[in-house]
């Protein structure tokens, strides 16, 4: 249940939401959003911000400018100018067993170190993984940020998160289903390169699912836990208990 009401969410977004205008345009700036971040063995709080670039087209006060903005967040199609890519490990085409990971981008995550998921954790170490196992690819899908909502959305759940609602419920405030992400094109881009099983590493059932149900030759899965903090405690039960997630070894 969404613990926070619509006007106080509403108005938390607004408070966050500033703009920058220049000549040919304006920018529209969320945040600051609290950000632990591990740096050598130290979490260390930073602040984060996101930006989104709009032209002059809009003659409104800023004030309903930014009712608008918050409003069409779940039409704008902001995580479709991203491209995504294939890290590929060893004979992956040949070999008889290999290893696979769908990772969706998480900016927070994998390139600041955030704590408040377990994202970067999952990239490096099942990056490792595919390296141990000999032969492996991990694909990195750049349009799937927030479970396919996008960085400029992912920060305005993370203000929703900050009142209180937990993920599933910041991004289903925003107008988006929980989950968001669309695995055709890196289902394609499998098959092209290899026709023999694989393996895929993941907690998250739909994944494999979708991998099944394309007709890719998926033979099984294996997990990817750890990472578990006070920060991503809440993250990590909500995907078992809202999302689906396998529970694996964690202890929660």
């Amino acid at each position: 249940m969404i613990e926070a009401t619509e006007q106080t969410s509403f108005q938390a977004l607004k408070k966050k939401i500033n703009k920058i205008s220049h000549e040919s345009g304006q920018i529209f700036i969320v945040g600051p959003i609290k950000l632990p971040v591990q740096l050598d063995g130290e979490t260390l709080n930073f602040n984060w911000y996101s930006w989104l670039e709009m032209d002059n087209s809009l003659n409104l006060p800023l004030e309903e400018q930014k009712d608008l903005l918050i409003k069409s967040l779940a039409t704008a199609n902001l995580a479709e100018s991203q491209q995504s890519s294939v890290l590929v490990y060893g004979d992956f085409e040949n070999s008889e067993e290999a290893l696979i990971r769908m990772h969706s981008i998480c900016h927070t995550g994998d390139i600041f170190g955030s704590k408040r998921c377990d994202c970067g954790f999952q990239l490096k170490n099942s990056m490792k993984m595919i390296a141990e196992h000999g032969s492996g690819a991990l694909f990195y899908l750049a349009n799937h940020e927030g479970r396919g909502i996008g960085l400029f959305s992912k920060a305005m759940a993370y203000i929703l998160q900050e009142e209180g609602l937990d993920t599933v419920e910041a991004n289903e405030y925003l107008g988006f289903k929980d989950d968001s992400r669309n695995y055709d094109e890196a289902i394609r881009v499998l098959k092209s390169l290899r026709q023999l099983p694989v393996t895929l590493i993941t907690n998250n059932p739909n994944k494999l699912e979708a991998l099944k149900n394309s007709g890719a030759n998926v033979t099984g899965r294996i997990p990817l836990w750890g990472d578990i903090s006070m920060y991503n405690q809440r993250y990590l039960e909500t995907k078992m208990e809202k999302a689906g997630h396998f529970r694996g070894g964690y202890p929660i």
